[in-house]
Formats: structure tokens, C-alpha cells, sequence
């Protein structure tokens, strides 16, 4: 695609998927801008256009058998049962199928924001909606981007990753109020402790009121609570 094709004219789901892949020629510059752009513009788009919605964050090497991946399951199919919330997740394994697992068996929408990696990554036979990325920077801006409410569940870096960029834009003002959740309480209490203990008191990194930014809990009811009383977003506040 030349530059005079590119004017007046969007990337598609499947024109990005198609360009999802490594870029070697001596115009790499100048494709990877375009493409960048385009990933954010198709996934933005897609995000405004789907009403309330849940994103779920988490490990991609969790089997159907685990207990992480049932109470993911259980509380995705609570959510879009009794709130009518889309979930979105990464489109992968794990905490993601599991979560899209529980919004597909309740005949809700499971939205995947996949990542092509160096290592392919299948997407879950449960995601309803698939938009596709090549940078990671990009679909974590838009799985954010409407959302009501983030979903922290155990992980990896990947997830650290995700967790912490959201904690600092919440921070620093960059981006309006999401409530973030952190599921599973035998997992993010010592991390907790870190935060409070190291962060907070023994280095004075983080100020008090940091610790309000987050919610950490096992109790559905309690998750559901905070679905139910965050503000509808439509990506106004977001990256301020």
C-alpha cells in the first residue's frame, strides 16, 4: 500500500491483521507510523462503539482446571448475566479464556484486543469479537480507553505491566476515574504489602491517598457493587 492508497482511507480488522507482522524493508519507518496510527484509530473505534464494559487483565498459562481460571469464569458470566457488561480481555489463554469464556456461555459479547508475539499466541475459541494488534502500547491504551472498570486478576510481567501503567496514569491525572480491582486476594496481598510497607512507608514513593486506587477482593458481590456504581465512560477522559 503506497502513500497515495493510504489518503482518505482506514485500515480494516483484516487489513490489520495482514500488516501484523515484521516490517524489514527500507521504508520501515514510515509503514510502522502508518500502522501505528491505524491500531490506535481501529482500536479506539471499536471500544466507543460497545457500551459498558468490563476489561479483565491476567496470566495467559492458567488450564481450564485452575482455580484462578473458574472464579474468572464464574465472575464474567455473573457480570454479563446480571449487568449486561461487555468483557474484554486480551483474547489469549488463561484469564482471558476464562473470562471470555464466562461472557460467550451467557450469550454476551467477549471482546479480544489480541497481540501477535514473537511466540504466536492463539486466541480463545470463546472471543466473539476479535481486534487484532502488533503493539502492545496500543492495545493497552484502547482496552482502557471506555471502559467502566479494570479487573486485575494473578499474572505475570505482562500483567505487572498493565497494572502499573493504569495505577500511574490514575495517579498523575492522565486519565479519568476507572475502578481498578484487584481478584484474588491469596495473590495480591503480598504485593499489597510491598506497596504499603515499601512504597509507602519505608521509601515515601507513593503518597497515602495512592492507596485508594485500587480495590483488592475475592468477594463477587463486592466486584459486581463497583460495576454497578462506576461512571459510564466514552474515552473523554482518557489521556488527558
Amino acid at each position: 500500500m503506497n502513500e497515495e492508497e493510504n489518503k482518505g482511507k482506514h485500515l480494516s480488522e483484516e487489513d490489520v491483521k495482514y500488516y501484523c507482522k515484521p516490517l524489514k524493508s527500507s521504508d520501515d519507518e514510515e509503514k510502522k507510523l502508518y500502522q501505528i496510527e491505524e491500531e490506535f484509530r481501529a482500536g479506539i473505534d471499536a471500544m466507543k462503539k460497545l457500551g459498558p464494559s468490563v476489561s479483565f487483565y491476567g496470566g495467559a498459562r492458567f488450564k481450564e482446571d485452575h482455580k484462578v481460571y473458574k472464579k474468572v469464569q464464574h465472575l464474567a458470566n455473573r457480570i454479563v448475566k446480571e449487568l449486561n457488561y461487555n468483557i474484554i480481555t486480551g483474547g489469549g489463554g488463561g484469564v482471558m479464556e476464562a473470562a471470555s469464556r464466562g461472557a460467550y456461555e451467557t450469550q454476551g459479547n467477549a471482546i479480544g484486543l489480541t497481540i501477535r508475539l514473537p511466540k504466536e499466541q492463539d486466541t480463545n475459541k470463546y472471543v466473539t469479537q476479535e481486534i487484532p494488534f502488533r503493539f502492545f502500547f496500543a492495545r493497552q491504551v484502547s482496552m482502557s480507553y471506555t471502559t467502566e472498570v479494570c479487573i486485575f486478576c494473578p499474572g505475570g510481567f505482562g500483567t505487572m505491566n498493565e497494572l502499573f501503567e493504569i495505577l500511574t496514569l490514575e495517579q498523575t491525572g492522565k486519565i479519568g476515574k476507572i475502578p481498578i480491582i484487584f481478584f484474588d486476594t491469596e495473590y495480591w496481598k503480598p504485593l499489597e504489602k510491598v506497596i504499603e510497607e515499601t512504597f509507602l512507608k519505608k521509601y515515601e514513593t507513593i503518597a497515602p491517598k495512592d492507596l485508594n486506587l485500587y480495590t483488592i477482593t475475592d468477594d463477587e458481590d463486592t466486584v459486581l457493587e463497583i460495576i454497578k456504581s462506576s461512571k459510564i465512560r466514552d474515552g473523554e477522559d482518557s489521556l488527558n
